[in-house]
């Protein structure tokens, strides 16, 4: 199998994977289009100025700022109250640090590669399968790339060709932006979760949950990109309802929006509420799909008595 299908995606992949499940046609819940039609459409900002929160009590403030992992080059959205939050913080705190190549490969190998000895192809129901091919075929990609992996790691790969066909960057992420102004001020970095810990959420489905994301993924893929699009511009414009709508629209499956979503965020609130025992200045960035909707980190974190107050800019 050639090394390009081998190399993961390294980042949290919630967001780009809701956005080859999201398409304007795809969202048929009736509050969804209720919301949708009370908008008028989104646009891409000049500036973008995306949704940040502020949770402070005597001695521990913490900023919280929701991220989109794969942008195109070029987008500026690190200034005002992100830059300034930014900046006043001790700490920067994202949802995992990246390790380096081989260790990710090892990593890979030990969660992603099947270890059946049954092909993905020949997993696939007859008709599921005649169509997993014909798209591959379609977006020019050998029908045999991905037969030695899990099917869920498919579904990142293949998720992601119509996103870096159309311009985006695995490295142009705001992470990566995070990580670098980080690193000119020497400032302290942490992860909430281990890479093994991202993988296994997805390697720790249920197979059955893993091919009909598979199969989704490949029923959306054509609308991958304006999907994608839609939810950057609505990042980008702090439209965190929208970007809540479209977040959850992708994600119908409950066995996948529990151990994508929900759990992380139960997790997530913990270490905020123990965090907060300590003094200190902490920029929190993690992905803006966990920050919108009813299941939203700050909706837990309300239910434990903290308040993040969003910051208007």
């Amino acid at each position: 199998m050639p090394r390009t299908w081998l190399t993961p995606v390294i980042l949290p992949v919630l967001l780009a994977l809701s956005a080859c499940q999201t398409t304007p046609q795809e969202t048929d819940l009736a509050s969804t289009a209720e919301g949708a039609a009370e908008r008028p459409p989104a646009v891409m900002p000049d500036d973008a100025d995306p949704a940040l929160w502020l949770i402070r009590d005597e001695d521990t403030t913490i900023y919280l700022f929701g991220t989109v992992h794969i942008l195109k080059p070029g987008m500026t959205w690190f200034d005002e109250a992100v830059k300034d939050g930014f900046e006043a913080s001790d700490e920067l705190v994202i949802e995992m640090i990246k390790p380096d190549q081989a260790v990710m490969v090892k990593i890979v190998n030990d969660l992603a590669i099947d270890k059946s000895g049954i092909s993905l192809r020949d997993k696939l129901a007859a008709e599921d399968r005649t169509h997993y091919e014909e798209t591959l075929t379609r977006w020019t990609v050998p029908v045999a790339a991905f037969d030695a992996l899990d099917p869920w790691f498919a579904s990142v790969n293949l998720s992601m060709i119509p996103l870096m066909r159309s311009g985006y960057a695995t490295d142009q992420g705001v992470e990566d932006a995070l990580l670098s102004h980080a690193a000119a001020r020497k400032m302290a970095v942490a992860g909430l979760e281990t890479p093994e810990q991202q993988l296994g959420f997805f390697d720790n489905l249920p197979e059955d949950v893993q091919i009909r994301f598979l199969n989704f993924t490949v029923d959306t893929i054509d609308g991958a990109a304006e999907g994608m699009e839609q939810m950057v511009i609505e990042w980008a414009n702090g439209n965190v309802d929208a970007l809540g709508e479209l977040m959850n629209a992708g994600l119908e499956d409950r066995v996948l929006y529990d151990t994508l979503l929900v759990n992380r965020n139960k997790s997530w609130a913990d270490w905020v509420e123990q965090r907060m025992q300590q003094p200190g200045t902490i920029f929190l960035a993690v992905g803006a799909g966990h920050l919108a909707g009813e299941s939203s980190l700050q909706a837990l974190l309300a239910k434990k008595g903290l308040v993040a107050k969003r910051i208007e800019y």
